[in-house]
């Protein structure tokens, strides 16, 4: 329990430092291209303490979560002092205004990274490689209609057609039936519609040849959990790390590549973040919490205490950088308050000048905030009702390992 607790603690920790971190990222940046920051803390509610640098306002307040990055100005709308007003950010380049407003998404990114890497180079990174069509061993082909069925060990009369066909360990099966086999997988299913003599091409050595399998039919629990009746020729493949360990500099490539593998599912889980909330709902009433349901930073928590629990200190890692890249790119979706919003109105402001100014008029002002509230407190409620949501699911139905 001690393990558990001290889990979700480092997790929450973690989670509040890379929030702080991202808000650190606007100061740095806004300080570099000369606007007045006036405050940065880290927390919300009553101040414990704070201290002056510079113009800058410092300090540590009571509800650590996240933190705030005062900058003078950041709309037209803002008030500022008359010695505030020529370093106001909304009067700075629209591409300094953006890089100030992305760089909070760029620090969560960082560190995801950087989580990454250090991984890649101590504990390894998971391996995303699909199962090579290599036979590591032969086995039987017999029928298995249970959970229990599939466990068990092969009987003595049992069929053996790949063994009994020459098919030995290490072959590599490049096609079945003509069909080009890449992966394992792609090998299994060529294989499960056959049926009697099926030629199989492999690679043996330095030697490419064709063996003919008797391929029988027999009924199998498939993955689903349906019984069907499937070819099948009894091997199994050669088992692969599930963690690959990088040097220095190989670590790099390979962080590189696997970021980019979570970047392309961080954005599938935002396209399908809405139509997965009744899932939440119904798991707060009684239903089964479907895993792959958000979660907040309760149920994130939960789970980073659990795999400390276990010792799965690499599902804590990967974890910790998947949600750094979520709210990283959660945060530059073109919607207010977030700073995607803020950067699309900047832009907007953009085109619509260079427009008027080819329509030879002037630019237009500032874009009023005010017209957007509406729009923006609509927001501001839907995402807080889904934060509603997350929170007590995490607590009535928790995500388990």
């Amino acid at each position: 329990m001690l393990a558990y607790l001290a889990g979700v603690a480092l997790f929450a920790l973690g989670i509040c430092l890379s929030v702080a971190l991202h808000e650190a990222g606007h100061m740095v940046t806004a300080k570099a291209f000369g606007m007045k920051v006036r405050r940065y803390f880290i927390g919300f509610g009553p101040t414990i303490f704070s201290f002056r640098r510079g113009e800058t306002e410092y300090g540590v307040k009571w509800i650590p979560l996240g933190g705030f990055c005062d900058i003078a100005g950041m709309t037209a709308l803002d008030e500022v002092t008359p010695d505030e007003a020529p370093r106001a950010m909304w009067r700075f380049k629209t591409w300094k205004r953006t890089v100030v407003m992305s760089a909070g998404s760029i620090t969560h990114f960082m560190l995801g990274f950087i989580v990454l890497y250090l991984m890649s180079v101590t504990m390894g990174l998971p391996n995303l490689e699909p199962t090579q069509p290599v036979v590591g061993e032969t086995s039987c082909a017999r029928e298995a209609t249970t959970q229990d069925a599939l466990k068990a060990p092969c009987p003595a009369n049992a069929l053996r057609p790949a063994e009994v066909a020459g098919l030995k360990a290490g072959d590599k099966v490049l096609s079945v039936n003509g069909k080009p086999t890449p992966t394992w997988q792609d090998m299994i299913d060529a294989i499960q519609p056959a049926g009697g003599p099926t030629p199989i091409q492999v690679q043996r050595g330095g030697q490419t040849l064709t063996i003919t399998v008797n391929v029988p039919r027999v009924k199998r629990m498939l993955s689903d959990g349906s019984v069907r009746e499937v070819g099948m020729i009894g091997a199994s493949p050669v088992v692969q790390p599930a963690m690959l360990h990088y040097s220095a500099v190989g670590g790099v490539g390979a962080t590189l590549s696997f970021t980019g593998n979570m970047f392309v599912e961080t954005g599938q889980r935002i396209v399908q973040f809405p139509q997965r909330i009744p899932a939440v709902v119904n798991a707060i009433f009684g239903g089964e919490r479907d895993p792959n349901t958000p979660v907040s930073v309760v149920g994130a928590s939960r789970i980073g205490g659990e795999a400390v629990e276990r010792g799965l200190w690499q599902l804590f890692f990967l974890l910790l950088a998947s949600l750094n890249f979520f709210i990283g790119v959660f945060n530059l979706l073109p919607l207010l308050p977030m700073d995607g919003g803020h950067i699309a109105v900047v832009w907007y402001e953009r085109v619509r000048d260079w427009i008027r100014k080819l329509r030879g008029k002037a630019a237009g002002g500032p874009v009023d905030y005010t017209k957007l509230s509406a729009v923006t407190m609509v927001l501001v409620l839907i995402g807080g009702a889904v934060t509603l949501l997350t929170v007590t699911a995490d607590i009535v139905n928790p995500i388990r390992l």
